[in-house]
């Protein structure tokens, strides 16, 4: 792998994990939603990158399944299926402040660092896997750590593609021939989970006016008479 496209990969990365700080640190659902569309552009990103040289067919496809799922046919699916006003309002529904998360985040991303950094020298990895490991679990566990602060709905929802996402940043170096099919099943889980998740989003809002997760406690069937 050239120098250049090493340090392509390693822009990429960077910058996936700001947008995973990012979803972290905004108020809004649909700033939340426009840093997950820039995460898997990096994503796809270093995919292309990856793929370039030595030039391999299958990181190119999940490249471009990515690109074409998850920032398009995702954030579309959500729009559809969810009322422009989620998107509008303010996001102030979760358990810890922003500057708090920020925090845990940056202690989240150094224990991430330090947790692959064994499991790389153990089987001497190096290059591209040095790069996407340890930025790849850092993205899967800040990912895990907006699904649990967040309490609406549509972040919460992803919180999970971002861990998805983390996930497979580091899986695109660790196994570059990941058979295209299996990616195709991957994306299709996805879409299918975004497009339940939004009718059921949807359908909690026209009945009790909010998409906060919490609020759902309070439901209680009506007794029969």
């Amino acid at each position: 792998m050239s120098l250049l496209l090493a340090n392509l990969n390693a822009l990429a990365g960077g910058l996936f994990l700001i947008t995973a700080f990012g979803i972290i640190a905004t108020r809004q659902v649909q700033d939340c939603l426009r840093f997950f569309i820039f995460q898997s552009i990096f994503l796809a990103a270093s995919a292309f990158v990856l793929g370039a040289q030595p030039l391999s067919w299958h990181l190119i496809a999940v490249g471009a399944i990515n690109l074409i799922t998850k920032p398009v046919l995702i954030p579309w699916v959500l729009r559809k299926m969810v009322r422009e006003e989620v998107y509008t309002r303010r996001e102030i529904n979760q358990i810890i402040s922003i500057p708090t998360s920020l925090m845990i985040a940056l202690i989240l991303a150094v224990a991430a660092y330090f947790i692959s950094v064994p499991w790389l020298g153990a089987v001497g990895a190096d290059g591209a896997v040095r790069i996407n490991v340890p930025i790849g679990l850092a993205g899967v566990l800040l990912g895990t750590y907006t699904l649990t602060v967040r309490r609406e709905a549509v972040p919460q929802i992803l919180g999970i593609l971002a861990m998805e996402n983390g996930a497979f940043f580091a899986g695109v170096a660790i196994a570059p021939d990941l058979p295209v099919i299996a990616e195709l099943a991957v994306a299709f889980d996805v879409l299918i989970l975004a497009f339940v998740v939004g009718i059921l989003t949807r359908t909690v809002h026209e009945r009790t006016g909010t998409t906060a997760v919490g609020n759902l406690a309070k439901l209680r069937e009506e007794p029969r008479q």
